[in-house]
């Protein structure tokens, strides 16, 4: 078994469940040490009240064959995310990979609800679980990037900059979230590329995460049953497909001439050549943007 990334140490924020959890079993399948974090633990849920934990995310992490190590952080206390990052230096002495996925905002947004009609607490609730989460993360965790050259960042988001440049993304609270964290990267691949370091935004396409497999009353093993009533369900991907793309991207030791990039799952599935975990390759974005959106009929012929 090829283990490109032994000896590298990530660590990948928000790992609870969806796509951060199948980054951080990416990375360990390719031999990566990976720090997951997050607020649901087997002693204590989040608001979420959902029945994943991070020691269930790092137990899968070091059956994958890398070695998942669980803490408990909440990402909007800069003093936990500090001790975090002195843990990491004090094992490992290093950090190769950030994964910046913390999210949080499924239960506080409504779906094309004006800013005036919004529940404004939950509004802002949800842009610092989104936007001030991932600065205190960098603040604390990039000094400890640096220390070596070759380090990645990863900035995770929902929709491409090309996508969400032209679209209005669910209401103005969820599109200046997504927007702030494609921005991120950008900003990261300038302070970074001349330091020996690159960032980038990845978005998966449409995500079957736990949630939403909930949400549609269907199970991984039976999720195309949810096409009758969603049928662009269909390009629809696991959470290790984007996890795969991030573990490519860390074993790329060309990886800077994506410095400050947007990237997404299939689109980097088209140059690594990694597939989902049923053998094809889901190229959401694209499929968006010449089917679902044209309003055709879902058909999923040269798009997975």
């Amino acid at each position: 078994m090829s283990a490109p990334l032994k000896g590298k140490v990530a660590l990948v924020a928000g790992a609870t469940r969806g796509a951060g959890r199948g980054m951080a079993v990416e990375l360990g399948a390719a031999g990566a040490t990976v720090y997951v974090t997050g607020r649901s633990t087997r002693t204590r849920r989040s608001e979420y009240d959902r029945p994943e934990t991070i020691e269930d995310t790092a137990d899968l992490v070091t059956e994958a064959g890398g070695q998942g190590i669980a803490v408990p952080t909440d990402h909007l206390d800069p003093a936990q995310v500090r001790t975090l990052v002195e843990r990491i230096d004090g094992e490992q002495g290093r950090l190769d990979v950030l994964v910046n996925d913390i999210w949080g905002g499924e239960k506080l947004f409504g779906w094309d609800v004006p800013v005036w009609e919004h529940d404004l607490d939950n509004g802002l609730r949800l842009l610092r679980l989104a936007v001030e989460t991932h600065a205190i993360t960098s603040h604390h965790a990039l000094p400890l990037l640096l220390r070596h050259p070759g380090g990645l960042v990863v900035e995770v988001t929902d929709g491409t900059a090309d996508y969400n440049g032209d679209n209005y993304r669910v209401n103005f609270f969820y599109d200046l979230a997504k927007t702030s964290v494609l921005r991120m990267a950008f900003a990261l691949g300038h302070e970074l590329g001349s330091r020996g370091a690159t960032a980038v935004a990845l978005t998966p396409g449409w995500l079957r995460s736990e949630m939403m497999l909930d949400g549609f009353g269907v199970r991984e093993e039976n999720w195309r049953d949810a096409l009758e009533r969603v049928p662009h369900f269909a390009i629809s991907e696991t959470p290790r497909y984007v996890g795969r793309a991030v573990a490519a991207l860390a074993a790329d030791p060309d990886v800077a001439r994506w410095n400050g990039r947007s990237l997404s799952s299939g689109g980097l599935a088209q140059v690594y050549g990694f597939t989902d975990l049923d053998g094809s390759r889901p190229d959401a974005w694209r499929y968006l943007v010449e089917v679902q959106d044209t309003g055709k009929p879902a058909d999923t012929s040269g798009y997975r």
